[in-house]
């Protein structure tokens, strides 16, 4: 059933087919109320927005940015993580910096480079691991840390429904379910000063409708993906969900919506994890060494030739 008589752009699933007005409305009004719903921004925030230059990071920021014109007591703040991706990550940064100077919001670039004296790239070509795993694990690394030397109350980070749904069958299909407790729109098991709160207003948009919002809004004229993606055992996750969800629509919703009604009982039985400081850099860690130092510390044996 069409909402008008204008051409439609997208295809929900319940049926419903939407013009490009009325979906715009659509999905702004479902990130609001997930907003609402899972109370992820006070009344006033110095709000950061993880930016990459991709679909999600660039809507994200679009919506937030309104939501600070409307409240002048939410302060946006962007961060990008250049990892060191030669050809992907330079183009999308421009998309990210073309942006922020269009929409006057500050930006803050970090890089692999500065931080631990190498890119991806170079680190590749030394540790043999698979490419997402140390690229998550120093993302993370980087994201708390400088966002907590700007002070920032929050982060909010652009994954959506298609990234939680993968998220939850990875954590069922590798047997941690303590890495599903800490999942949810607002992310960890408990509040921390070592930690910034992580958000997730895109949490109940497909990624379907975030692509068509980014098109249909010109932030993106193009879809770029990070080479390495294809090598995870994300994308084959993702591959399957997607032709699940071809065969049976709603498949997604339905998983994230059940996994929601048992996170509560998840997220009290792990409450009390132990967060402790990393030896080594005294970021946090669930080990004496944080995973970030690890992999480094094996990166300086190698290029030292310590055994």
């Amino acid at each position: 059933m069409n909402c008008c008589n204008e051409k439609s752009v997208i295809a929900l699933p319940s049926g419903e087919k939407l013009c490009k007005n009325h979906f715009i409305v659509y999905f702004e009004g479902k990130v609001f109320r997930t907003i609402r719903q899972f109370d992820l921004i006070g009344k006033e925030e110095n709000l950061g927005v993880a930016l990459s230059g991709g679909k999600d990071s660039l809507t994200l920021l679009h919506i937030l940015k309104r939501l600070s014109e409307q409240n002048p007591k939410i302060r946006i703040n962007a961060i990008a993580i250049d990892e060191g991706i030669k050809g992907y990550r330079d183009k999308t940064l421009e998309k990210a910096k073309e942006f922020c100077d269009r929409n006057s919001i500050r930006l803050n670039i970090f890089s692999y480079k500065e931080e631990f004296g190498l890119t991806l790239d170079e680190i590749l070509k030394i540790l043999n691991v698979k490419p997402c795993t140390i690229c998550g694990i120093f993302r993370r690394y980087l994201l708390n840390k400088k966002s907590r030397e700007l002070k920032l109350t929050k982060l909010a980070t652009g994954h959506n429904l298609d990234d939680e749904c993968q998220s939850i069958l990875m954590n069922q299909m590798k047997n941690n379910i303590v890495a599903s407790a800490r999942l949810g729109a607002k992310v960890g098991l408990i509040q921390n000063s070592m930690f910034v709160q992580r958000i997730k207003p895109l949490y109940l948009c497909t990624e379907k409708e975030v692509t068509a919002y980014a098109f249909l809004n010109g932030l993106l004229e193009e879809f770029t993906e990070c080479p390495n993606v294809p090598q995870s055992f994300r994308a084959q996750v993702r591959d399957m969900l997607n032709g699940l969800e071809n065969k049976f629509p709603g498949t997604k919703y339905s998983i994230v919506n059940s996994f929601l009604q048992n996170l509560p009982s998840l997220k009290q039985r792990f409450k009390n994890e132990e967060v402790k400081a990393c030896a080594k850099c005294n970021e946090p860690s669930a080990n004496e060494i944080c995973n970030a130092c690890v992999y480094l510390g094996k990166l300086n044996n190698i290029l030292t030739g310590v055994k």
